[in-house]
């Protein structure tokens, strides 16, 4: 049995309590993982968080989890500017890391923690980047498709990463919209994604971009307590605000190592859209077209078979990625279920003795290819290799 320890209990915090809670109710693993316990700053907070979730404990200080000797995994479900601090620490001192995307704030950090990976590993540590949708069944089935020539030679590659959680421009300035916490906006948070999903499937690499970036609403309310939003209702004042230091929207077009063209779009302003990771990538024999607000559901396209257009492949049956271990067929599963996935891909490779994927240089990669398009939209959309 190995031990967990989760920073961070928020959003990603309970989605991995989740997973760690029900990957060995649905798959047979080669281990057990034991939550141990969960760190956060307040200690009634973590310890309410840890009581609901279902942690044995909790801690106020990460470097408590690191020095515990129950606890064999790190998992990291913090902001970015944190993200280097707390896995190099973690694995020089012989713990597993997990930790959530983007892998860090800036080349530097993703280098470092690479690096740091590349050395544990000699003595047996496995680091992961969470890339919670290459462990969607769809995904996955996409890439066995791809991977056997079903489609041919990728020709285009077109992902969109479309949410609207932030159009009302009263919405506060939480630290998603703060660059020092964040390191980038929708392009980090959501364009990594489709990013890491295309050079997933295609197997394939950025090799250069150029690239635009906007923010549409400069100032946001500063977030206040919901005492500090009464008073300042009650003396009819408006809140303070403060400066939006990330972009809300990136669009950009690149060249992948294999010749593919390939377009990207990340943004938290399409009005109507709540998580649309979109993909379609054209090859000389076919297509394949995914949508994540449709999840269990991929698009076909074979010149040699369907010359009416795309056939619907509902991806629920045994013999599909992940699919044996849930429902009968046409029972669809949901968001929560790739991040079961993908614990349970992570505790194999632990337990396996082999370094998961995506791995810490994979994270590092993805990182200069975010950093590349922020260098590219400084400069009136230049051609910038990662």
């Amino acid at each position: 049995m190995l031990g967990v320890g989760m920073v961070g209990y928020a959003f990603m915090g309970r989605v991995h309590s989740h997973a760690w809670r029900n990957a060995g109710a649905f798959f047979d693993l080669p281990v057990r993982p034991r939550m141990a316990a969960l760190a956060g700053r307040s200690r009634d907070q973590a310890e309410a968080a840890a009581r609901t979730l279902g942690w044995d404990s909790a801690e106020t200080d990460y470097k408590r989890l690191i020095d515990r000797d129950d606890i064999h995994i790190i998992d990291i479900c913090t902001p970015g500017d944190s993200h280097a601090e707390i896995a190099i620490a973690a694995l020089a001192a012989g713990k597993h890391v997990i930790c959530e995307k983007p892998l860090a704030n800036t080349v530097a950090e993703a280098d470092a923690m690479a690096q740091a990976a590349r050395a544990a590993a000699t003595a047996g540590v496995r680091a992961m980047v969470a890339f919670n949708y290459r462990r969607v069944p769809a995904v996955a089935l996409a890439r066995q498709l791809i991977a056997a020539g079903r489609i041919g030679t990728i020709r285009h590659v077109r992902a969109q990463y479309l949410q609207d959680w932030i159009i009302d421009p009263d919405f506060p300035l939480v630290w998603r919209l703060q660059k020092d916490k964040a390191g980038s906006g929708a392009l980090g948070d959501i364009g990594a994604h489709i990013i890491d999903t295309a050079q997933y499937l295609t197997g394939q690499r950025l090799t250069g971009v150029s690239a635009l970036t906007h923010t549409f609403i400069t100032e946001r309310p500063l977030p206040q307590t919901s005492t500090g939003l009464t008073a300042q209702a009650a003396a009819g004042e408006q809140p303070e605000r403060g400066t939006v230091t990330v972009d809300d929207a990136a669009l950009f077009f690149g060249r992948l190592d294999g010749g593919a063209l390939a377009t990207f779009e990340a943004t938290r302003f399409a009005t109507g859209r709540k998580n649309a990771l979109r993909i379609e990538i054209n090859g000389s024999l076919g297509s394949l077209a995914f949508d994540f607000e449709s999840m269990n559901d991929l698009w076909l396209y074979e010149t040699s078979q369907d010359q009416a257009g795309f056939r619907r492949i509902l991806v629920t049956e045994g013999d599909h990625p992940y699919a044996s271990a849930w429902w009968p067929p046409g029972h669809g599963l949901g968001y929560d279920h790739a991040f079961v996935h993908e614990i349970t891909d992570f505790l194999t490779a632990v337990a396996a003795g082999v370094d998961p994927s995506p791995g810490f240089d994979d994270g590092a990669q993805i990182q200069r290819v975010l950093a590349a398009v922020e260098r590219s939209a400084a400069h009136d959309s230049a051609w910038t290799t990662p």
